[in-house]
């Protein structure tokens, strides 16, 4: 494919996704798309027969993105590689918003089947993160029987549902996932733990993952 073609079909598909994430991809027809980016419907198509097609694109594109961070756990899962997961989960969220907050593109089959092969690949990448920092010293052994697959689903679900939440309850939240994902596992660090994450990430963090929570009752109640 020579630079012009290449550089036609790069510009349709970002604009496409901008385009999506602003009207919804239900919302927009291959027609409306051409229009809006001074394109005949032939010249489109000819890069992208169907509005199904483009979408397979983007969400490839989107899946190398993960799949690529994804790869760094899978070598050394650390908890230093879960705070760059965390961080990726939220740039691939704003990016591709379309696809995380339309229920309609989640269950289409060409996202539904690999969004479940990615999630478990997650969860189990957050399982064997628990393991190596048990193994490494960093984390307590499990209190109770299944609070560590628990936890890690939740690590998973969490990021997941991110940008979801911040539609439902607006915009300006100051705390972020990662922040309230440290708030569940932190109690389980061992002294050693809590002193590398404090190393990694420094005292000023370590000490302001949130809000101080309030013992005062009158704040709650109202009669």
């Amino acid at each position: 494919m020579n630079e012009t073609k290449k550089n036609t079909k790069d510009k349709i598909i970002d604009f496409a996704t901008n385009y999506f994430n602003q009207e919804g991809y239900g919302a927009i027809t291959i027609q409306e798309l051409a229009n809006k980016m001074d394109m005949s419907r032939g010249n489109l198509t000819y890069y992208f027969k169907t509005k199904d097609d483009l979408l397979a694109t983007i969400v490839t594109e989107m899946w190398d993105k993960m799949d690529k961070e994804a790869n760094k756990r899978r070598t050394l899962p650390s908890f230093e590689n879960l705070h760059n997961t965390a961080k990726l989960y939220y740039q691939i969220q704003k990016q591709y918003s379309f696809i995380f907050l339309d229920q309609h593109v989640l269950r289409h089959p060409l996202v539904k089947e690999k969004f479940r092969e990615q999630t478990q690949k997650n969860i189990e990448d957050n399982r064997a993160a628990l393991a190596f920092a048990i193994k490494l010293g960093n984390v307590k052994p499990e209190p109770i029987p299944g609070m560590y697959n628990n936890i890690a689903f939740i690590t998973w679900m969490v990021p997941f549902y991110w940008l979801n939440q911040q539609v439902i309850r607006g915009e300006k939240t100051e705390e972020d996932a990662e922040r309230i994902l440290w708030s569940i596992l932190l109690p389980h660090f061992t002294e050693k733990g809590i002193n590398s994450f404090i190393k990694f990430f420094g005292k000023k963090y370590y000490e302001n993952l949130g809000e101080s929570f309030t013992v005062d009752l009158d704040s709650f109640i109202s009669f």
